[in-house]
């Protein structure tokens, strides 16, 4: 089914195959015409002509010199391209603009061609392009451009159709063709999921459009296109798939943050409401405060506190109240001041090759008190060996190919409700007992398999030993279930250092801060649960010594 590239030099091919086998038999009711007839007519193609294709759509860019490509596997380049020229899927006469030809050409060649409109032979290529695109602003063949050049310039032109069928595939164009070639080749592994024949990351036609009209719409923000109309794009769609609507809420909450930053208040302040992103309610406050919108701020950060999205809101909408109070002329009510946690100063010599948590680590570690540099990784390997089971449930929607790092719905809000009773099995095992076996059992049968929680190169089989010998499984359950309440926001802000006594089993976390370095407000949100669950952590402020002479 998948080639292996240590042996099968047209494994890429072979791979690629593989994946329009899989589209067809999962997607054949989404496909459109000009997709349908790509497959069938792609695997009648020569074998040559085929593994060029798959080269090219591979490749960064559109345009490419056939003197440039030079595949042993695939030999004659001229042969091979034929039948795609034949299809329309190639064309050696694009016509291409003056940026295109600065892009294939060297800068030995730039001077050939152009010699009469370069004044200085020993600038910079970009100098030269910059200069030459006020007087060379038509399209043509490259033959035209440079008389003489025994080359031929192969363009791709169906590589918006090669985008549709990988996003089929993965379900996200965040994921290349070359994720295949790294699992061939033994780099990355991925857990075996059970997936139904139905099982597919888009459902119908109109979530394929959703997701291609959104990633087109992120890519002109991100490359400062007309940012008036990509907003118009963006509010027009509506979708009625979770998770593109995500999608949708977070590009818009990115278009009202880039008009706060650039001042347009009034834009952000219309751009905001449209948004569902759990930062979105916030930064609506904020912007109405400056706008002196003083009682609209107050109403709706007061409805914000009763019924936070997440903690995060919680905790900012918590500063803004008694601010936007004041501004209204309206008494300070009294809040509960959390509780500092344990403090320790360090004075250390600095180290030019040391981070300052690693010389923590250095100045207090002991043979009987093990430091360790773990920051979020333990916490988050620990639950991700134990619910493992959880995590990794075939449920539908969850998994649909075989090179998933994590379920697809591990951000969703009812992630971990979909799981409740799989997560409540791996939880109850922190009552009897059973979950040193579990863990151990799981570091050993799956190491080394992505997962969205274990960062396997952080986390050795004596640090795992020491973890489950010192840490309480109430503490565990505390922590696991934090995590589940918010996975993207709770996953990080951890103590950077976790100090081991073996002999009483017990230990603290500690947070370290250098010099001017101040607590963030996720690790203030971690230490401030800690401390209401009694749980041993540090913050450690380090000051470096002065150096003598």
């Amino acid at each position: 089914m998948i080639s292996n590239p240590l042996e099968d030099p047209l494994y890429y091919l072979k791979n690629f195959q593989h994946v329009l086998h899989w589209i067809k038999s999962r997607y054949d009711d989404l496909l459109n015409l000009e997709e349908q007839c790509f497959i069938d007519t792609f695997l009648q193609l020569p074998g040559a002509s085929q593994a060029l294709w798959v080269r090219l759509v591979m490749r960064k860019g559109t345009h490419f010199r056939a003197s440039k490509l030079n595949y042993a596997e695939i030999g004659d380049i001229a042969g091979a391209a034929a039948p795609l020229l034949e299809q329309g899927w190639v064309n050696d006469q694009a016509r291409i603009n003056l940026a295109d030809v600065f892009e294939v050409l060297q800068k030995a060649e730039l001077l050939r061609f152009f010699a009469a409109h370069i004044a200085d032979p020993k600038g910079r290529k970009s100098d030269w392009e910059a200069r030459l695109s006020l007087e060379l602003t038509h399209e043509q063949p490259l033959g035209n451009w440079c008389p003489g050049l025994e080359d031929r310039l192969l363009t791709l032109t169906n590589r918006a159709l090669g985008d549709r069928l990988r996003l089929m595939f993965f379900g996200t164009l965040n994921q290349s063709w070359s994720d295949l070639v790294l699992a061939d080749l033994g780099l990355f592994t991925y857990e075996a999921v059970p997936l139904s024949p139905a099982s597919r990351a888009l459902r119908c036609r109109a979530d394929i459009d959703g997701y291609l009209h959104l990633h087109a719409c992120r890519e002109q923000f991100e490359a400062a296109q007309d940012v008036e109309l990509v907003l118009q794009h963006v509010l027009d769609y509506t979708a009625d798939n979770r998770w593109l609507s995500r999608r949708r809420a977070r590009l818009l909450f990115q278009l009202g943050h880039y008009h706060e930053r650039a001042g347009d208040h009034l834009r952000a302040l219309h751009i905001y409401p449209h948004s569902q992103h759990p930062q979105a309610r916030v930064r609506t406050v904020r912007v109405m405060e400056h706008l002196q919108a003083y009682e609209q701020a107050y109403a709706l950060a007061e409805t914000a506190e009763q019924a936070p999205l997440t903690d995060a809101e919680l905790q900012q909408v918590q500063r803004m109240i008694p601010r936007l109070r004041r501004k209204l002329g309206l008494p300070a009510e009294p809040r509960a001041k959390p509780r500092a946690p344990q403090r320790l100063d360090l004075c250390l010599e600095r180290h030019a090759q040391r981070s300052v948590e690693f010389s923590v680590v250095a100045h207090l570690h002991t043979e009987d008190a093990p430091v360790h540099y773990v920051e979020n990784t333990l916490i988050n390997a620990l639950f991700g060996l134990l619910c493992w089971p959880a995590i990794f449930a075939p449920l539908p929607g969850a998994f649909f190919h075989p090179y998933q790092s994590g379920p697809a719905d591990l951000l969703e809000d009812d992630f971990h409700a979909r799981r409740a009773e799989l997560f409540d099995a791996c939880f109850a095992q922190l009552h009897d007992g059973r979950y040193r076996h579990t863990i151990r059992d799981t570091y050993t049968q799956k190491y080394g398999v992505q997962s969205p929680f274990v960062a396997w190169g952080h986390l050795s089989e004596h640090l795992l030993e020491e973890a489950l010998n010192c840490l309480p499984p109430a503490h565990l359950q505390l922590w696991f279930s934090r995590l589940l309440l918010d996975i993207k926001a709770n996953r990080t802000g951890m103590p950077d250092l976790i100090q081991f006594w073996p002999a009483q089993k017990t230990y603290r976390m500690i947070e370290v801060k250098g010099p001017g370095d101040r607590l963030q407000d996720n690790q203030l949100r971690w230490l401030a649960f800690c401390e209401q669950h009694q749980m041993p952590v540090t913050v450690c402020y380090v000051q470096w010594q002065e150096c003598t002479a």
